[in-house]
């Protein structure tokens, strides 16, 4: 069976982004697949202490698993749920890589400039962490890996380690599809990016300080509507889907069509012609406090014990999947007879 692929950092409460972004496409998918693929989705934990924890990473981690059964995750037997640092061949593959990748294709990587620009120093982790998801990505011979617009360099970076790997050492690594068509299969025309409400020129962040940029998952549902009554716009006074001019009333339009599941261009037309901008944002505003309220009732209805029986399952499968992948690659590579 083919394998998709994904996980979220647990560093903290998430945000509308995370969960229009990730959570809802890949619990769809899910859904959608789980019959016919193999579906892992893991809590990178490592990946976390990158960066400051913000919180209980241990609470955070369980959380976040929660977080795709509030969203209407039906769990079966090709479904596996695991935490990162419980499966140790993610390390070793990591290293391994490592020897593979070169500085010049890792310090390209945007996320990396972003986050140590302006910094006299950073841990090497903000620099590794690409090599490190392209070891969570390989283990497990995953095709389909759904992510955000901001992780795509990520994606390439693997197929380019997978490819100069086997091409060295045989046809050890399965590669992941090229990002238009990772694209494709989460059934969007792009790569999802939800926009801070007050600079949408950026993406909504977690780290922002601004409270009303963002929407946190644990928002007040009628406090989230506020939020989406103060968010910025423009002064053009029509409503147009235009990331580019208009990315204001283009973040509200794609928060409108990804909450009602709705196709953009259907929510783009009901709007054609439109000039009032606070009745856009009232209806945004009504979707968001809506969705919040239905899942965070679901949020409160499962247990700790329900997802530590799902991690204890998924691991086991999640251990032996990638303890094999790596004997493959230790073998190759001259590490095991």
């Amino acid at each position: 069976m083919k394998t998709i692929l994904t996980g979220i950092r647990a560093n903290s409460e998430l945000h509308l982004g995370h969960y229009l972004g990730v959570i809802i496409p890949m619990t769809r998918l899910a859904n959608k697949y789980s019959k016919d693929y193999n579906v892992n989705i893991f809590v990178p934990d490592l990946h976390s202490i990158v960066s400051e924890i913000d919180g209980d990473l241990q609470k955070n981690i369980v959380r976040t698993i929660k977080y795709y059964l509030a969203a209407g995750l039906e769990i079966n037997d090709n479904i596996h749920i695991y935490r990162q640092s419980y499966i140790p061949a993610h390390s070793e593959l990591c290293w391994i890589l490592n020897c593979v990748a070169t500085m010049g294709e890792a310090s390209r990587m945007t996320q990396y400039k972003e986050k140590s620009e302006g910094r006299e120093s950073c841990n090497v982790g903000i620099f590794d962490y690409p090599v490190l998801m392209a070891a969570d990505i390989l283990l497990y011979s995953a095709e389909y890996v759904p992510i955000g617009e901001d992780q795509f360099q990520h994606i390439e970076l693997t197929r380019n380690l997978a490819t100069r790997f086997n091409h060295k050492y045989g046809e050890i690594f399965t590669v992941p599809v090229k990002t238009a068509d990772q694209v494709k299969f989460m059934g969007v025309s792009d790569g999802i990016r939800i926009r801070d409400l007050l600079n949408p020129e950026k993406k909504m962040s977690k780290s922002t300080k601004a409270e009303n940029s963002k929407i946190m998952l644990d928002d007040e549902p009628a406090r989230a509507a506020k939020k989406i009554m103060s968010a910025t716009t423009d002064s053009l006074g029509k409503i147009k889907f235009d990331m580019f001019n208009q990315p204001g009333v283009s973040n509200l339009l794609q928060i409108e069509a990804l909450i009602n599941d709705r196709p953009l261009q259907d929510v783009i037309s009901d709007w054609a012609g439109e000039t009032r901008y606070g009745e856009l944002k009232k209806k945004v505003g009504e979707s968001v406090s809506t969705m919040l309220t239905g899942f965070q009732k679901k949020l409160g209805e499962i247990s700790d014990d329900e997802v530590f029986s799902l991690f204890q399952s998924g691991e086991d499968y999640a251990n032996k999947v990638a303890t094999a992948k790596l004997l493959e690659v230790q073998r190759a590579v001259g590490l095991r007879d």
